[in-house]
């Protein structure tokens, strides 16, 4: 019993072995919206041999397996989907793979009861000790709210006439394969699809675009507003601004030609009346009149003309400076 228990421990290395030595390439971790479908890409890479016992054998892929919430996914474990036996797997488990390579799995009308777990990838070879399981798994998260939003193929929000414009209502779960409710102004549109494409584009494309899921009517996305410029404008729609930075730059240069032309004005005008002016004749000293006496032909005897010779030669010299 104890060869019997070590045999198994062993077999189950070699499992563990084989899933470490032939990785399984999930996605990361998914949400969705209840109610629509999920696809979850899926690769694996198989070895073409296997040498468990010091013999190399050839091996090849007979069965693949998902399974919900179990670390190995082998034996009698529940399986929501099995190539071998088909007819018992859940009928929203499609499987998208081959037993080569993918192993893509999709999920139809997820609900949170059934389907959020993590989900594993079993594949078996015609060799017991060749058979693998990605440990890994995938995480799906259901949720019955989510906040959408609608995202432009422009950075732009007006648009020249003429144009095409794809418009994507989008979340942050996923919501592959539901009907799209497109609404302008509040308009019901005639597509359905998560992506709407515009064009070419009209005066009537302008307005408020919304979008809502048709199985969940009250998640709407914020609005997201378009405006179609006419084709002329769209060409020539930065004219103005080229214009008025030209202006700017000319502005700016005839300021600075008329403040030159100011200083230069103001430099020649002191220039010139040093010229005009000359330079100032030397004052004579006061002293050089204050000796001149005269004599007083009445008898008056010496009469001082100081008084008098000075304002006479001061009124000479103003005469000079005039």
């Amino acid at each position: 019993m104890a060869g019997w228990d070590k045999k198994l421990l062993w077999c189950f290395m070699l499992l563990l072995a084989g899933a470490a030595a032939q990785p399984v390439m999930y996605p990361p971790h998914v949400c969705a919206v209840s109610g629509s479908t999920v696809t979850l890409p899926c690769t694996f890479t198989p070895n073409n041999t296997f040498n468990g016992t010091g013999v190399e054998v050839r091996i090849q892929v007979i069965r693949v397996r998902w399974c919900q919430n179990h670390q190995i996914c082998h034996g009698s474990t529940p399986n929501v989907y099995d190539s071998r036996s088909p007819n018992n797997n859940n009928h929203r488990y499609k499987y998208l793979g081959d037993l080569k390579k993918n192993c893509t799995l999709q999920i139809k009308n997820v609900n949170k009861m059934e389907d959020e777990a993590t989900l594993r990838f079993r594949m078996e070879v015609n060799y017991t000790m060749g058979h693998f399981t990605g440990t890994s798994g995938v995480n799906v998260t259901i949720t019955d709210r989510t906040k959408l939003k609608i995202v432009s193929s422009r950075d732009n929000r007006q648009v020249a006439e003429g144009q095409t414009v794809t418009l994507q209502c989008s979340a942050n779960c996923t919501f592959n394969q539901l009907e799209v409710s497109w609404f302008r102004d509040g308009q019901l549109l005639s597509e359905s699809g998560p992506a709407l494409l515009l064009g070419p584009l009209t005066a009537e494309d302008s307005g408020n675009y919304t979008c809502t899921l048709k199985i969940k009517q009250h998640l709407l996305s914020e609005p997201y507003s378009l405006s179609v410029r006419d084709k002329e404008e769209g060409q020539h729609g930065d004219l103005p601004l080229i214009v008025g930075v030209v202006l700017g730059i000319l502005l700016a240069l005839i300021a600075l030609i008329v403040v030159l032309l100011i200083i230069k004005r103001k430099r020649a005008a002191e220039k010139n009346q040093r010229a005009v002016g000359g330079e100032e004749p030397p004052r004579v000293p006061d002293e050089v009149y204050s000796n001149i006496v005269t004599f007083d032909p009445q008898g008056g005897g010496d009469l001082d003309m100081e008084d008098v010779s000075y304002a006479s030669v001061q009124f000479q010299q103003q005469n000079q400076r005039r």
